[in-house]
């Protein structure tokens, strides 16, 4: 890579965590209503429901997982991994007593992979 590239994905990167930190500053997961967060790599997307109380998981899913894996037909970073994933947290989730959660974006643009995700996971029970 070359160095001019390198600064960019740096400051990108710190755009994002810096955007982060002002989401987290106003959501913040309880027993009553958990925090769903989400973290997108390159190759993968994660999402977790968090009690922040606690400072306990919940509920997690990412397409990374071997048995979501199999639902997926391409990669597993796209948009469709992000709809199976937020079904599959929202799934996990409501088997453990959660119904309403509060969205935490993690600093991404809610758009594409992330509004997926989200939409996914309102379709298959949650509330935000």
């Amino acid at each position: 890579m070359t160095e001019h590239r390198t600064k960019q994905l740096l400051k990108k990167r710190a755009r994002r965590e810096r955007a982060h930190l002002r989401v987290r500053q106003r959501v913040h997961g309880t027993a009553v209503r958990p925090r769903l967060s989400v973290y997108k790599s390159l190759r993968f997307i994660y999402a977790q429901v968090i009690d922040d109380d606690r400072g306990v998981t919940l509920a997690q899913a990412n397409s990374l997982d071997a048995d979501l894996k199999a639902k997926l037909s391409g990669g597993s970073a796209g948009i469709d991994a992000a709809k199976v994933v937020g079904a599959a947290v929202a799934e996990r989730a409501k088997a453990n007593g959660v119904d309403k959660v509060v969205f935490d974006r993690g600093g991404y643009v809610y758009h594409g992979k992330v509004k997926a995700l989200a939409d996914s996971a309102r379709e298959n029970g949650l509330q935000f």
